[in-house]
């Protein structure tokens, strides 16, 4: 049985903290980032390593979830941003890129530039990315559509990315539309949170086609980063420090929100990633100021 620091239920909200589990390693409950990094996604590699992208100047810090040690892998660079990211097989880190309308897919050993690619020209924000075995699946919370950066045999990168124009039950309203993204082990139905009216969708790949999964009456919204766990599915509710712990069918066609994470230490977490029974969340920390001493950080939280 999983032993957790604390666990307070009350009003449909657990609070958790991140004890490790007995006679297991000490892995840190809170794990500080570079002063004034002001990072906002999270993604976590082979063995302990996870990676935090920063969102003015497009670095990628990796660290090791067990000492919670680590350094800047990739340097920011101007004309690029990193809000979300993911790492795929190869060890290759893909990142959204905001504002800029690009993707950057890095080495996740050396930080090597392996690709850039321009995902579109138009008032943009690409927002999170998912990788499955045949494409990276990049959202846009401004524009009604996906973009596809394709994976070969052997995972060769292509040369050019491609659009995917969203239809079916969704539809895009004023302020930010789709944000976080993540897909079914065998990559052929995506899941989308649409921040702004706190829906949650399935996407078919290939057609763009959206289904709305019905939720009861209830909304995610604020929805920020997601995480599929099975059948249950994390929606980080960023503004509300807490991360809503939804329990969906197995035709994915509906869901019951069961509950509610959060922490003493969430400071506007925006995207989280797992390893193994802890989820680990990183606080972007928005509506404070960003100096070079501002403090950031990843917090640790347990699967209820």
């Amino acid at each position: 049985m999983r032993r957790l620091a604390a666990i307070a239920v009350a009003a449909g909200v657990a609070v958790l903290g991140g004890v490790p589990a007995s006679g297991g390693p000490a892995f840190p409950e809170r794990i500080d980032l570079p002063d004034g990094f002001a990072p906002e996604g999270i993604a976590i590699g082979h063995g302990h390593t996870f990676f935090v992208g920063s969102i003015p100047t497009g670095a990628v810090y990796r660290g090791d979830l067990r000492t919670g040690e680590g350094r800047v892998l990739v340097p920011g660079a101007e004309g690029r941003q990193a809000i979300g990211l993911d790492v795929d097989r190869k060890k290759r880190l893909f990142v959204a890129g905001g504002p800029t309308g690009r993707a950057f897919v890095y080495d996740g050993r050396s930080g090597e530039l392996l690709a850039e690619y321009v995902l579109t020209t138009n008032p943009t924000f690409v927002n999170d990315v998912v990788v499955t075995r045949d494409g990276a699946y990049f959202t846009d919370s401004l524009q009604q559509q996906l973009y596809r950066v394709p994976i070969g045999p052997g995972g060769a990168l292509g040369t050019a990315a491609e659009t995917i124009p969203l239809s079916g039950d969704i539809a895009f309203v004023s302020g930010f539309n789709v944000n976080g993204i993540d897909a079914t082990p065998n990559g052929r139905t995506l899941v989308v949170v649409q921040s702004n009216l706190g829906k949650l969708f399935t996407v078919d790949p290939r057609t763009g086609v959206a289904d709305e999964i019905d939720l009861g009456g209830e909304t995610v919204t604020a929805g920020d980063g997601i995480l599929l766990d099975g059948k249950t599915l994390y929606v980080v509710r960023n503004q509300q420090n807490r991360i809503a712990v939804v329990r969906l069918s197995r035709d994915l066609s509906n869901g019951t929100l069961l509950t509610h994470l959060t922490h003493p230490d969430f400071s506007v977490p925006t995207t989280i990633a797992e390893f193994g029974q802890r989820l680990y969340a990183v606080n972007a920390r928005f509506g404070t100021p960003v100096t070079p001493t501002t403090p950031y950080w990843v917090t640790q939280v347990r699967k209820p």
